[in-house]
C-alpha cells in the first residue's frame, strides 16, 4: 500500500505542476500573439491593452480570497474547479468574435488562475514533507520556470504557422488531463468549516486589484499625471492626477481598511471569521519568507518582458526565433530541478533557495555585461541557462521555506499569501524593469540621433516612433539608405536598455538573496515520510 500510495502521490505531483503551467503559460504567450489578435479581431489599441493585462490584474486580486476559501471547502475541490473555469473560459477566448467578448474571457481565465497557484501549493504542502517535499517543491518550481520561457515560444510558432485562436485552444485537451489527474491521483483535503467574511473580501479584491492595476498600468498612463486617457467601456478619465496614482491611493485605504478588519475580527469571539490570520505573520519563516519574496519577485521576471524586444528588433529574430532563443531558461530549470533531487535529504530547502539566487544574479548580470547589438545566440543561450537553472532553485525553494510548518488549516490562505506576495513583487518588477528600459530606449536613441547630425525635431519625431512602437519601428527604418543611421541609433539604444535592465534585475536579486539572512531554518528538513491524512491517496 505505502508504495502504491507513493506512486499516486507522484503522479498527482504531474497534474498540479501541469495546472500550473497551464496558467504561468498564458501570461506570457499572449504577449507574442496579440498582434495577430489586433489584426483578425480589427482590436484597438486600448482592447488590445486590456486583452493583455486583464488576465494580471484579476489573477493577483483573487489569490487572497482563494487561499481561504480553499481552506473551508477544501483545496483540491478549488483546483478542480479553476481547472475547469480555466477550460471553459479558454474556449470562450479562443472562439472570441470580436474584442470585447475575448477581453471578458480574459478577466474570467484570471479568475480561474487564482483558484490553481494557491491551491497548488497547498496541495503539495499537505501531501508531501521533509525530502520528499523538497524534491516536490523542485518540480512545481521549475515548472514555473520553464512555463514562463515555453510561452513565447508556443505564441511565436502559433502566431507564424497557425491561428492565435489555438493559444487558447490547446488549453481545453490538457485541463481535461489535469482534471481527470487530479481527481484520480489526489485524495479529497480537509475541510475547516466556517465561512467568508465578505466585507473582508470585497477590501481584499478591491485593494489587491487597484494595486496591480497602478503596477502594470503606470507606464501607460502615467504615475502621477495623465498621459494617455483610460477608456472603460462608455467612461473616460482624462484630467489629473492619473488613474494609475488614484488607484495606487485607493490601494492603499482599502489594504490599510482590509488589515484592520482582520486584526479587529481575529479579537472578536468569531475569529475564524477572519479572511487572513494576521498570526501567521509572527512566524519569522513565513513573515521574512514572504519579504524576501516579494523582493525576489522584483528582479525575477521582469527581464523576460522586454528580452523578446530586443531579441527581434536589435538582433532580428522572428517571433518564433525570440520564443526559441529563451529555451533554454527551460532547460537550466530542469536541470536545477534534477539537481534538487539528489540534493534533497542533503542541503536545506534555504540552501538551495540561496545558490538560486546566486545563480540568478550571476545570469542577470552577465546579461547586462555581454549584451551587444551583435550578441551571438551561443552567448545568449548560455546566460539565459545560467539564470534559468537560478530560477529553478529559487522559485521552489523560496515556497518551501515560506509554507514550511504551516498549519495544515491554515495551509490554503497561507499559499494565498505567498502568492500574492510573488505575483505584487513580479507585477512591481516588471513595471519598474519596462519603466527602466522603454525610458532609456527613449532618452538614448533621441541622442544617439542627434550624435549622427539630425536636428532636436527629428531626433524626437525618430526617437518617439521607435518608443512608441517598442521597437518594431527599426526595421523599417533599416530598409531606407536615408534612415539607417536611425535603426542603428534604436539598436544601440535598446541594448543600453537591456544592460541596464540586467544590472538593475541582478541588484534586486542580491537584495533578496541579502533578505533570506532573516529566514530561518526550516523545522521539518529531517522528515522522510508524509504525517498528515491527505498524504496517503
Amino acid at each position: 500500500m505505502g508504495e502504491a500510495s507513493t506512486v499516486r502521490r507522484w503522479l498527482g505531483l504531474i497534474a498540479i505542476a501541469l495546472g500550473v503551467a497551464l496558467i504561468v503559460v498564458d501570461t506570457t504567450i499572449v504577449n507574442v500573439i496579440i498582434p495577430s489578435v489586433i489584426e483578425d479581431l480589427d482590436a484597438g489599441s486600448t482592447q488590445a491593452q486590456w486583452i493583455q493585462e486583464s488576465y494580471a490584474i484579476v489573477f493577483a486580486a483573487l489569490l487572497l480570497v482563494v487561499g481561504r476559501v480553499a481552506d473551508i471547502v477544501g483545496a483540491r475541490r478549488v483546483f478542480a474547479a479553476g481547472v475547469v473555469v480555466f477550460g471553459a473560459t479558454s474556449v470562450l477566448a479562443g472562439l472570441a468574435p470580436g474584442g470585447g467578448l475575448l477581453i471578458a474571457a480574459r478577466f474570467l481565465q484570471g479568475a480561474g488562475a487564482a483558484m490553481l497557484l494557491p491551491t497548488s501549493l497547498s496541495l503539495l504542502n499537505a501531501n508531501f514533507t521533509g525530502k520528499a517535499r523538497g524534491q516536490a517543491f523542485a518540480v512545481w518550481g521549475s515548472t514555473i520556470g520553464a512555463a514562463a520561457a515555453l510561452g513565447p515560444l508556443l505564441g511565436g510558432w502559433l502566431a507564424e504557422h497557425a491561428s492565435w485562436r489555438w493559444a487558447f485552444g490547446i488549453n481545453v485537451p490538457l485541463a481535461v488531463v489535469i482534471l481527470a489527474g487530479v481527481l484520480a491521483w489526489i485524495a479529497p483535503s480537509p475541510r475547516t468549516g466556517g465561512r467568508v467574511d465578505a466585507l473582508g473580501a470585497v477590501l481584499s479584491v478591491a485593494g489587491l486589484g487597484l494595486l496591480a492595476f497602478g503596477l502594470v498600468e503606470g507606464r501607460t498612463y502615467g504615475w502621477i499625471t495623465t498621459v494617455r486617457p483610460l477608456e472603460i467601456g462608455g467612461f473616460t478619465w482624462d484630467g489629473d492626477p492619473s488613474p494609475v496614482l488614484a488607484a495606487l491611493i485607493g490601494a492603499a485605504v482599502a489594504l490599510a481598511a482590509f488589515a484592520w478588519r482582520q486584526a479587529a475580527l481575529r479579537r472578536g469571539p468569531d475569529p475564524d471569521k477572519a479572511l487572513m490570520d494576521l498570526g501567521l505573520f509572527s512566524r519569522a519563516s513565513f513573515r521574512n519568507g514572504n519579504i524576501a519574496t516579494l523582493i525576489i519577485g522584483l528582479g525575477e521576471f521582469g527581464i523576460v518582458a522586454v528580452l523578446p524586444l530586443w531579441l527581434q528588433f536589435t538582433l532580428g529574430y522572428s517571433a518564433l526565433q525570440a520564443g526559441l532563443a529563451l529555451l533554454p531558461v527551460a532547460v537550466g530549470s530542469f536541470i536545477a530541478s534534477g539537481a534538487s533531487f539528489g540534493m534533497a535529504g542533503k542541503a536545506s530547502a534555504l540552501s538551495m533557495l540561496r545558490l538560486g539566487l546566486l545563480l540568478e544574479a550571476a545570469g542577470l548580470g552577465a546579461l547586462g555585461l555581454f549584451a551587444a547589438t551583435d550578441s551571438p545566440w551561443w552567448s545568449i543561450a548560455l546566460i539565459l541557462c545560467v539564470y534559468g537553472a537560478g530560477v529553478g532553485f529559487a522559485t521552489a525553494q523560496v515556497t518551501n521555506v515560506v509554507l514550511d510548518g504551516i498549519p495544515e488549516s491554515s495551509s490554503g490562505q497561507a499559499s494565498g499569501i505567498q502568492s500574492t506576495f510573488r505575483q505584487l513583487g513580479s507585477a512591481l518588477g516588471i513595471a519598474v524593469l519596462t519603466t527602466v528600459f522603454f525610458t532609456t530606449l527613449g532618452s538614448r536613441a533621441h541622442d544617439e540621433i542627434r550624435s549622427a547630425g539630425a536636428t532636436a525635431a527629428q531626433a524626437g519625431e525618430y526617437s518617439h516612433a521607435i518608443t512608441d512602437s517598442a521597437g518594431a519601428a527599426i526595421e523599417g527604418f533599416a530598409a531606407r539608405p536615408q534612415t539607417r543611421e536611425v535603426a542603428e541609433a534604436g539598436r544601440t539604444a535598446m541594448t543600453d536598455g537591456i544592460t541596464l535592465g540586467g544590472y538593475l534585475a541582478a541588484g534586486f536579486v542580491l537584495l533578496g538573496l541579502l533578505a533570506t539572512a532573516l529566514i530561518p531554518k526550516p523545522e521539518h528538513e529531517d522528515q522522510d515520510a508524509p504525517t498528515s491524512p491527505t498524504a496517503h491517496v
